[in-house]
C-alpha cells in the first residue's frame, strides 16, 4: 500500500528551464504566425464540414449548435487569419507560418467560405467528427491555455513544448474517431442488453437529477479505476497504456495521448455500464461534460488551490503523481473522478507538499505516432 509519504524517499523540485526560442511573442512573429495557421486550419476544416456534413459532422452534436450562427464566427476567423498572416510579412518573421495560414484561408474562401448553404443533413452511421474537433480545440485552446498562463504550476513551461505536435495529432485523431467509438459502444450495449434490470433502471430514473449524476460519477469511477489498474498490472495491456504515460511534460493537451486500442476498450466499457444503468439523457450529458472537462484539467499545468475538494476529487497534483516515473508514485492514483477507490484499494499516493520531479515511462518509447501505434505489438513479439 502506498501511503501519503514513502519513508526515506527524498522528494525534489522539478526544474523547468526557460525556452526563449520557443516562447510565443508578437515581435518574433510567433504569435501572428501561429494565430494565422491556427485560424486558417480551423477555417478550412469548418468549410469542408459545411460542404460535406453527412460525412464530416456528428448527428448528436449537430442537434446542439446553430450551424448558421457559427458561420458568423467562421467569417471573423477567416479574416483574422489573413490579417495575422499578412502581419508576419510586415514583421519579416515566421513568413512560412503566415503563408501557410493565408494559403489555407484562401482555399477555404475558394470552396465557398462562410457562405456555404446550410440545409438538411442526411445522417450517416459512420462519419468523422470534424465539427466536434473544431469546437473542442477552439474552446480548449482559449480556456485552458489562458488558465495555464494565469495559474501555472511551472511558469517557465512553454505552450509549444517538446512533442506538442504529436499530442495535437492525438487530440485530432481522438475527436475525429468519436463516431466510431460511439458505434462500438452501441454495439456492446445491443449485445449486453439482457444484463439490464428494468426495476433498477426505474429506481435510477426516479432519482433527482443531481443524485443520478452523482451515481454516474461513482459508478464510472469504479469501472475506470479497475480498467486503469488492469492496464497497469497486466503486461500485455500495459504496453498499450504505456503510450499514455510516455508524456514527459504535462499540460492540457497531454491527456490526449492514448493508444487507439485503449481508447476503444476504455470508453466502450464505461459507456456500456452507464447506458445499462438507465439514467436520464440529461444526467448522462452532465456526466459526459464533467468527465471531459476533468480529464483535461487533471493533466494540465495548473496550480489552482482546490481546498478541501482535493481530498474528494482527482485534481492536477493528484493525477500528476500518477504520471510520475519516480518510484513511490509508480502504479498509484488510478482513479479518474474521485480519490475514493484509491483510498479503498491501497493505491493512494499524495504527498501534498510536493509535485513530481519527473514524468514519463521508465523505458523510453518511440517519439512518433506510428512508432507508438506499433510499440505494443513489437514489444510483445520481442518478449
Amino acid at each position: 500500500m502506498n501511503t501519503e509519504h514513502d519513508a526515506g524517499y527524498q522528494y525534489r523540485e522539478r526544474v523547468v528551464e526557460p525556452r526563449p526560442e520557443k516562447e510565443l511573442r508578437f515581435r518574433n512573429g510567433r504569435i501572428p504566425g501561429y494565430f494565422s495557421i491556427f485560424l486558417g486550419g480551423l477555417s478550412l476544416a469548418a468549410v469542408l464540414a459545411y460542404l460535406f456534413p453527412s460525412y464530416l459532422t456528428t448527428t448528436d452534436l449537430r442537434a446542439v449548435y446553430d450551424a448558421e450562427a457559427l458561420q458568423e464566427i467562421l467569417k471573423y476567423g477567416m479574416w483574422f487569419s489573413l490579417f495575422f498572416g499578412i502581419t508576419t510579412f510586415i514583421l519579416d518573421r515566421r513568413k512560412r507560418l503566415g503563408a501557410a495560414g493565408i494559403g489555407m484561408t484562401l482555399i477555404a474562401f475558394a470552396l465557398g467560405g462562410y457562405n456555404v448553404p446550410v440545409g438538411p443533413v442526411e445522417p450517416k452511421p459512420l462519419s468523422l467528427g470534424v465539427d466536434w474537433l473544431i469546437l473542442a480545440f477552439l474552446g480548449s485552446t482559449i480556456v485552458f491555455t489562458s488558465l495555464e498562463k494565469l495559474f501555472p504550476k511551472y511558469r517557465e513551461q512553454v505552450i509549444l513544448r517538446d512533442q506538442w505536435g504529436l499530442d495535437f495529432f492525438y487530440f485530432c485523431l481522438n475527436h475525429l474517431l468519436i463516431s466510431a467509438v460511439l458505434l462500438f459502444g452501441n454495439f456492446l450495449v445491443t449485445h449486453f442488453e439482457w444484463v439490464a434490470s428494468d426495476s433498477l433502471q426505474a429506481i435510477i430514473q426516479g432519482m433527482p437529477l443531481w443524485l443520478q449524476v452523482a451515481l454516474l460519477i461513482l459508478v464510472a469511477d469504479f469501472v475506470l479505476y479497475w480498467e486503469h489498474r488492469v492496464f497497469h498490472e497486466v503486461r500485455r495491456l500495459w504496453l498499450f497504456h504505456a503510450v499514455h504515460h510516455s508524456v514527459e511534460t504535462m499540460d492540457w493537451l497531454a491527456g490526449s495521448r492514448a493508444h487507439v486500442v485503449q481508447i476503444f476498450i476504455e470508453r466502450g466499457l464505461v459507456m456500456l455500464v452507464l447506458y445499462l444503468m438507465g439514467a436520464s439523457k440529461e444526467a448522462l450529458d452532465i456526466y459526459v461534460t464533467f468527465a471531459a472537462l476533468q480529464a483535461i484539467i487533471i493533466h494540465s499545468n495548473l496550480n489552482i488551490p482546490w481546498g478541501p475538494l482535493k481530498y474528494l476529487l482527482v485534481t492536477p497534483q493528484f493525477h500528476h503523481w500518477h504520471h510520475s516515473s519516480e518510484k513511490p508514485a509508480i502504479d498509484t492514483n488510478y482513479s479518474a473522478h474521485t480519490v475514493l477507490f484509491d483510498r479503498l484499494f491501497g493505491s493512494y499516493h499524495f504527498p501534498k507538499e510536493h509535485w513530481p520531479a519527473r514524468y514519463g515511462t521508465t523505458q523510453k518509447l518511440p517519439g512518433s505516432y506510428l512508432g507508438q501505434l506499433l510499440y505494443p505489438f513489437r514489444r510483445k513479439k520481442s518478449g
